[in-house]
């Protein structure tokens, strides 16, 4: 096989690469519902700095005393760390309290729009533009 046929080959797989990454891309609106607005607070079990989005895996205790893990969606990594914000800026084992909306299929999934650390300090994590909630 020529040179000019390979460089074609790994072009047209470098191409059909970033179309899947375009298409796991979503919106707000597909993915979460502005009517689920939710409030977690818990302990930091992961975070991934992974495209197209980040995500911050938490522990939440209900009143029940049940633990839940939930994931919480944040921005893209590189709009992420063009604010600063790195995998080291939310430590595993740190409390926090996410606020953000709940996944439209209601699952322990939510967009992260606001995080607040329990010593105060506040991260926003959010890269989605959320919609206005309806009147």
């Amino acid at each position: 096989m020529g040179s000019k046929a390979l460089a074609a080959i790994a072009g047209l797989m470098l191409l059909s690469a970033g179309s899947t990454v375009v298409q796991a891309h979503h919106a707000f609106a597909v993915e979460f519902d502005v009517e689920l607005p939710l409030s977690l607070t818990g302990t930091v079990t992961k975070v991934e700095m992974i495209n197209p989005h980040s995500w911050i895996h938490i522990e939440v205790t209900g009143d029940d005393g049940e633990t839940t893990v939930w994931m919480i969606e944040g921005g893209s990594p590189n709009a992420l760390y063009r604010r600063g914000i790195t995998q080291d800026s939310v430590p595993i084992g740190a409390e926090l309290t996410v606020n953000g909306y709940q996944a439209r299929d209601r699952s322990n999934r939510a967009v992260g729009r606001d995080i607040t650390f329990s010593d105060g300090r506040a991260l926003f994590f959010s890269g989605t533009q959320v919609p206005d909630a309806a009147d």
